[in-house]
């Protein structure tokens, strides 16, 4: 899951508690459920902006996903590695800023495409990404590439009883 934060911030306006990050972590064990509404948000040198749904994995602190090595998303990424991940978690909304850069490590590589087998996706390490019979029809043709995303802001929304807003910020490693 991802770290512990450095510094909490209650963005109550309506008298509920801090939203605890434990609350999070647990919600974050939804990734990679198909059924989870995941986005990662990039910013092109245009200034644009541009949403895509993904498929994550949360691993040794890090949120990871694949690219196609010709979409827009990983053009931008390649541009400009600040971007968002927005997930909508059982109980609580979560958007995630950060840094998201390509990991070709085969450990890493071969530790992720695991996880992502243990959720259903046949993924296989493959030299510098992964591959499988399919994928997202957006993601184009494999291989893909994997993406470790590091956050360094995160901010949640309690969308079940106990409410709350928080923001919590990482140390950057």
């Amino acid at each position: 899951m991802l770290p512990d934060p450095v510094e909490t911030v209650d963005l109550n306006i309506y008298g509920d508690d801090e939203l605890p990050w434990s609350r999070v972590q647990e919600a974050l064990k939804a990734l990679p459920k198909m059924e989870t509404a995941q986005f990662l948000g990039t910013v092109g040198s245009d200034g644009r902006p541009h949403s895509a749904g993904i498929g994550c994995v949360a691993h040794d602190g890090n949120v990871f996903f694949t690219s196609g090595p010709t979409t827009r998303k990983q053009r931008r990424l390649e541009e400009n590695p600040a971007c968002t991940l927005s997930f909508r978690l059982p109980g609580v909304d979560l958007v995630l800023e950060g840094d998201a850069h390509r990991e070709t490590d085969p450990a890493v590589l071969a530790t992720v495409a695991a996880l992502y087998r243990e959720e259903g996706w046949p993924a296989e390490a493959d030299g510098d990404a992964l591959t499988a019979p399919y994928s997202a029809q957006s993601a184009g043709p494999p291989p893909w590439y994997l993406y470790r995303f590091t956050a360094h802001i995160a901010v949640g929304v309690a969308t079940a009883a106990p409410h709350g807003a928080t923001r919590w910020r990482f140390a950057r490693g």
